[in-house]
């Protein structure tokens, strides 16, 4: 055997030395198997998704697919799921919401006033 063949068996040995103390070896932890987005991340993105549907809907009932009727019945609904999901953020948050969040609300405001019908 020569050097380079001894080299490259001593090197498979201590790969396969410590991939067995990486699977075997190393624990883990509860915070592992935690979801990565927090209920807070998830109430904001479906804010935002409320906005977002909001500002279509208006678009679309400018563009004459709905009644003034069905407009309204959906306009509503989405305002009150809105609210909803805002007074959860709310209680989540202590009442004490970050500046990211009332940014995010005040362009919502401003956009709305800019689009309504």
């Amino acid at each position: 055997m020569d050097a380079a063949s001894v080299a490259i068996a001593l090197a498979c040995v201590a790969l396969t030395g410590a991939v067995l103390v990486f699977v075997f070896r190393v624990e883990h932890t509860p915070e592992d198997a935690l979801p990565h987005r927090t209920r807070l991340d998830q109430l904001l993105e479906r804010r935002d998704t409320i906005y977002e549907n909001l500002r279509d809907l208006k678009f679309e009932y400018r563009a004459g697919k709905y009644s003034d009727r069905d407009f309204e019945q959906m306009k509503e609904a989405l305002e009150a799921e809105a609210a909803q999901v805002i007074a959860e953020i709310e209680l989540l948050t202590g009442g004490v919401v970050s500046p990211a969040v009332r940014q995010a609300a005040a362009k919502a405001r401003v956009s709305e006033r800019t689009s309504s019908p």
